[in-house]
């Protein structure tokens, strides 16, 4: 089998604010992976006005989410510069057409899931205050500011972005499990169905699977699935 059939292929997936970057970060350094994410990837393309940047950016614009087979062509059009190195796919897929577009083009061998409670997470995001002009995020539990409410160098007032309300981080949890969820069970069932590895790719998610147990160190919880 050629260099390619040597190769890891993975994917991460988790809630808003279930530290999925952190993890992320972490993972692709240790055991060295590309890190694609779709949400860097997306802004890039709408940054620099690509065809299909701009697309993507009408629909942003309607308030719409993004169409499966837009999402897909992003994906796969960036993948098809990593072919000689392993990756970590992070925010793609995030419905069930975008992993069966994956799966037909590409098998994935390991598939990491960030099962974080939804009230941990919502505690977390609603800690979080900002203040505007100079960006200074405090945390009301891990890095309160001196005085409630209150910028500690300026004495202006903080603001909570609207993302991070507690109604606005309910809504955007319960639309990500809605969403997700059958993404997930598609890889609980699929990756059961992948028997065929060579010994590179096998001791790659080997190394992926102690990373399980480190991943307590973070205080996340994180599910597994892999044929290996």
């Amino acid at each position: 089998m050629g260099a390619s059939g040597r190769l890891l292929r993975a994917v991460i997936m988790g809630a808003p604010g279930s530290g999925k970057g952190t993890v992320s970060s972490r993972i692709t350094k240790h055991f060295e992976l590309k890190h694609l994410s779709s949400g860097d990837l997306l802004r890039n393309n709408i940054l620099r006005g690509t065809e299909i940047g701009v697309l993507a950016k009408t629909f942003i614009e309607q308030g719409k989410l993004i169409p499966d087979d837009v999402m897909t062509r992003l994906a796969f059009h960036e993948l098809k510069n990593l072919t000689q190195y392993n990756w970590l796919l992070d925010g793609f897929p995030r419905t069930l057409p975008q992993a069966e577009a994956l799966d037909r083009v590409y098998q994935i061998d390991t598939v990491i899931n960030l099962n974080v409670p939804f009230e941990v997470i919502k505690q977390r995001l609603t800690a979080r205050w900002i203040h505007p002009s100079s960006g200074r995020v405090y945390n009301i539990e891990f890095n309160p500011p001196k005085t409630v409410g209150i910028d500690d160098l300026t004495g202006e007032p903080l603001v909570q972005r609207e993302d991070d309300r507690p109604e606005t981080v309910v809504k955007r949890l319960k639309a990500y499990e809605a969403q997700t969820e059958p993404v997930l069970e598609y890889y609980r069932m699929t990756q059961h169905q992948h028997n065929s590895v060579v010994g590179e790719r096998r001791d790659s998610a080997a190394r992926l699977r102690k990373f399980k147990s480190q991943i307590a160190i973070y205080g996340l919880g994180l599910n597994l699935f892999s044929p290996l």
